[in-house]
């Protein structure tokens, strides 16, 4: 917290993809810097742009910001690329570390493909109208979306695109001390005056699961979890064992909604996904010619690429291969399901059959055998059984096996307990 003797700078760093985590965790840092009195926000930037839609939420936050914004692209060889540029365009001071560069702000598709007219329009639009409101370069704003242009930190300097080019933070702080800025919406602005120099720098993190949701924010990382989850938990179902397939994909589910969470998402490719997995199951409970799987790929295939809203989309790179790997995996888990309800059964009184013992104890009709550990009472199908004879299990009765006698095998006493 600052005071009047030891003012205080809020320091928060924003490194790769902008996605709705950034944006609130940029947005948290804004509300921490008022409520404690910071006599200033620094972001360290190095990114090569994100979601546009967080990216406009961050200018709208910073544009209205009741606390000094500044935008320091650093350290050295660092960028502000496409949406980095945007949040530079729209802070109260921009700054560079030598060897950077800033730019290239044409907005793009899920596929990495050039957006359509209309919304290069748009961004150009936006560009220039935080440039305004900045009293920065509106051509240097038109051209880095209409043009992809991008610049080094000292032609941004003398083009009127930064403020500041700095080698430090130190440096930076030391030379904004004095600075005059206006903040606060629009309409009800008003002047502040930076006391930076020497300013106590306190650290704004992440923290470990804004880490975590920030690594998941991925549509290829969500689309491979919830698929792969999908099919772990198919081979689950066909093969009941020690649960291992089923706990890993569960816990690929919880990770897939969690990436999901903080990604714009439409809920009809969630739909088409379920339908996925209730086509996969139906084929591992009824294998045939494999047209439950079929569909089930397709309809993944249609979940992949209708999922995700704006301009984010699945890689295609990851889609196709994921479909067909899930759908095969479908196919593959629905055999091994019919093989296991074909074979013979290997446990309880079945599993019995055709075992040969030694009767060890006999009376009344009745004998005792040693099989599998245990030990059997049984009883012969024609005649009574004796004891050290040799016998054969040729069925039960209740919880007693039925047995004949049986010759024992060359070189085999009476003393072996039982014989596979």
């Amino acid at each position: 917290m600052s005071s009047a003797q030891s003012p205080s700078v809020l320091v928060m760093r924003i490194d790769g993809t902008i996605t709705p985590v950034v944006a609130d965790h940029l947005e948290e840092g804004l509300r921490t810097a008022e409520r404690d009195g910071h006599e200033a926000l620094l972001v360290e930037m190095d990114t090569p742009g994100g979601l546009l839609q967080s990216t406009r939420e961050i200018v709208q936050d910073v544009l209205a910001s009741e606390v000094p914004v500044i935008v320091y692209v650093t350290p050295s060889g660092a960028r502000a690329a496409s949406a980095g540029a945007y949040i530079a365009l729209s802070s109260h001071v921009a700054a560079m570390a030598p060897g950077t560069h800033i730019g290239a702000g044409t907005p793009v598709t899920g596929q990495g493909e050039e957006a359509s007219e209309k919304i290069v329009n748009d961004a150009v639009a936006f560009a220039v109208s935080i440039a305004e409101q900045r009293g920065r370069s509106t051509d240097f704003a038109r051209d880095m979306v209409r043009d992809g242009k991008s610049v080094s930190d000292q032609e941004a300097l003398r083009n009127n695109v930064v403020d500041v080019v700095a080698p430090s933070r130190d440096a930076l702080l030391t030379e904004l001390d004095g600075h005059h800025v206006m903040v606060g919406p629009q309409d009800a602005q008003r002047e502040v005056v930076l006391r930076t120099a020497g300013a106590q720098v306190v650290e704004h993190e992440l923290g470990f699961f804004g880490e975590l949701r920030q690594l998941l924010a991925s549509p290829e990382l969500a689309y491979l979890f919830l698929s792969i989850g999908t099919l772990a938990l198919i081979f689950e179902l066909a093969n009941p064992g020690m649960g291992f397939a089923g706990v890993i994909g569960a816990i690929l589910l919880v990770l897939g909604f969690v990436a999901l969470s903080v990604l714009p998402f439409n809920v009809g490719g969630l739909l088409l996904l379920a339908l996925a997995a209730a086509l996969f199951v139906a084929e591992v409970f009824t294998p045939g010619v494999g047209v439950f799987a079929a569909g089930g790929t397709v309809c993944l295939l249609f979940a992949g690429v209708l999922m995700f809203r704006g301009e984010l989309g699945v890689d295609p790179a990851v889609l196709w291969p994921t479909a067909l790997v899930v759908g095969g995996g479908s196919v593959l888990a629905g055999r091994l399901a019919w093989r296991a309800r074909k074979a013979p059964t290997t446990t309880g009184h079945e599993a019995m059959l055709g075992r040969e013992a030694v009767v060890r104890r006999a009376g009344d009709g009745t004998g005792q055998v040693l099989l599998e550990g245990a030990w059997w009472t049984v009883h012969g199908r024609d005649t009574e059984v004796a004891e050290g004879q040799h016998v054969r299990v040729v069925g039960h009765d209740g919880l007693e096996l039925i047995v004949e006698p049986a010759e024992p095998a060359p070189g085999q006493g009476t003393d072996q307990e039982d014989k596979p």
